[in-house]
């Protein structure tokens, strides 16, 4: 179970699945978001409009939710935390799916303007990954794969994900590999083993390795594939001769300590990786150390990842230090590992390198209040274009909410704060909120559910983002708000509907009536007590 499920799972006490009405338009809304949002996938593949993004996340959550409730339904566990994971996996595959796909040709005027950039511009995409995943058999493949065999045909990109292939298809596929593989700078392999035996799936992966051996790759996507040391080593002979790769995606491929080092010997230079991910894996300390090295080799590292991947203190210590050595790394996602305060700090002062970092996701690493800090405090230092900020689940009190806040007002371009299940109570918030009053212009997504947060807290937070240009999303849910402090935020809202998020696990008799909470609550009818928890946040744009 990752620490995230243990995480709520300790502080609420509830049952995880079914996930409520608003997770799940949350969870869509989320995935439009990205679909719509410029990235490396997007650059290769073009960007999807608003609607199409809005109708294929629809679907993405539909058809995760589906399988999700129906393994829940067959094995219920408890808690559902189970489900809740294949939930969020179902919902990243299919997500990369729709990506890699692309947009859609919607328009007969569209099609007549694509044909006449074809008539000028070969073709050089071949992917047969869309429709159902399913088994392909040798005759299928034969037929499926011709446009490979056509003589000059210009295909540089091919993806062969979410299909299943036997030795009988690999074996129809190795001929006409060879035949194009010194064109090839794009190969997507992922989730193209799917329910074979592991020896044949192990054959499989040697004959596509052996067919693409030598061909010289930009772009590799191996994910799904549950791997394990074996499945690297079968990949061997391919990943052996890649000196120019810019991108490595290695997600959900049983990336164990000997895995992860059988990555770093086989693959001869990452001088020019851009993006590496490592995403639920099984990695642990020992396989962190070993990918720290390939890190630290990686100095025009971009885009990293390596999340719930069981990384803990050394591990994470590890990974921080070798990040130091990537000053062009715009995208850092380390969350749901073990890492702990000495980590954050090891962290916090690589961080100092990051100029042009524009996303951090911290959330579910075990910062504390002392991690925290100085994450924050180096954070607001560096970053000056930073734009997504994710400390969630990390028992953040109001101790460390006054350098958060300090690093938030710093953020003019932040257009998301992540802050929930953290510990910041009223006194928290109202920090965080008084920074987010003073600057965060482009602020349009902020979460603080599950944060012991009662009606000062919530309607300061609620007139500090309303008054943001294009707010879309505020998320207090999970908290200890009174009936009339709820009256009062929507009150607030009353003019942006569907900007509050759901307060359907809103608590408003709580759970912690210490003294602290009645004064907070008190403080709600009593401007001078609540400005007098503002007193000591001094927020600096410079030092």
């Amino acid at each position: 179970m990752d620490s995230a499920t243990q995480n709520l799972q300790h502080r609420m006490s509830v049952k995880l699945w079914p996930p409520s009405q608003s997770t799940r338009l949350m969870l869509v809304e989320r995935m439009t978001k990205n679909f719509i949002t410029p990235s490396f996938i997007s650059r290769k593949y073009g960007l999807l409009s608003k609607e199409e993004a809005e109708e294929d996340a629809k679907k993405i959550e539909e058809v995760a939710f589906a399988a999700a409730n129906q393994h829940y339904e067959k094995q219920p566990d408890g808690d559902g935390s189970s489900a809740v994971q294949i939930y969020a996996k179902e919902s990243s595959r299919l997500m990369l799916e729709v990506l890699k796909r692309g947009p859609r040709i919607q328009e007969d005027e569209e099609v007549a303007v694509t044909a006449d950039k074809d008539a000028a511009t070969p073709v050089n995409v071949f992917d047969i990954s869309g429709g159902r995943r399913a088994f392909i058999s040798g005759e299928e493949a034969g037929e499926v794969l011709k446009p490979l065999k056509v003589p000059g045909n210009s295909y540089t990109r091919i993806c062969f994900s979410n299909r299943s292939f036997g030795l009988e298809a690999a074996h129809v596929a190795e001929p006409i590999l060879l035949s194009i593989k010194d064109q090839l700078t794009e190969v997507d392999l992922s989730d193209f083993v799917a329910g074979r035996p592991e020896s044949e799936a192990l054959e499989v992966m040697n004959i596509f390795s052996s067919a693409l051996e030598g061909c010289n790759l930009r772009y590799l996507n191996l994910s799904n594939n549950a791997l394990g040391e074996k499945g690297v080593r079968a990949f061997g002979k391919l990943l052996k001769t890649q000196n120019n790769l810019e991108e490595l995606y290695l997600i959900n491929d049983g990336i164990s300590e000997e895995a992860a080092r059988a990555v770093c010997e086989l693959i001869p230079s990452t001088e020019k990786l851009k993006v590496l991910h490592f995403h639920n894996n099984m990695t642990g300390d020992e396989g962190a150390v070993a990918i720290a090295e390939m890190v630290k080799r990686s100095t025009v590292l971009e885009d990293f990842r390596c999340s719930s991947t069981r990384v803990g203190l050394e591990g994470g210590v590890a990974l921080a230090e070798a990040l130091g050595s990537c000053n062009h790394l715009r995208k850092l996602d380390l969350r749901d590992n073990m890492f702990g305060v000495e980590a954050a700090i090891a962290l916090s002062k690589s961080l100092s390198a990051f100029a042009d970092l524009t996303e951090v996701y911290l959330s579910y690493l075990n910062l504390e209040d002392e991690g925290a800090e100085a994450l924050a405090n180096a954070l607001k230092e560096c970053a000056p274009s930073l734009e997504v900020l994710d400390m969630a689940g990390n028992d953040i009190t109001a101790k460390g909410a006054s350098s958060l806040a300090a690093c938030i007002a710093a953020k003019q371009f932040i257009t998301k704060l992540n802050l929930a299940e953290n510990e910041l109570k009223d006194e928290g918030t109202i920090l965080i909120a008084k920074a987010i009053e003073v600057g965060c212009g482009q602020l349009n997504e902020v979460d603080l559910n599950t944060n012991a947060i009662r009606r000062a807290g919530a309607r300061l937070l609620a007139q500090a983002v309303v008054e943001k240009p294009g707010f879309k999303s505020l998320n207090i849910n999970g908290n200890y708000i009174s009936d009339e402090g709820i009256d009062e935020v929507k009150d607030i809202f009353k003019g942006l509907p569907n900007v509050l998020e759901n307060l359907d696990e809103n608590d408003p008799d709580g759970e912690d009536l210490d003294e602290d909470a009645k004064e907070d609550d008190e403080d709600a009818d009593n401007e001078d007590g609540l400005e007098s928890k503002l007193k000591d946040l001094e927020i600096k744009h410079e030092e």
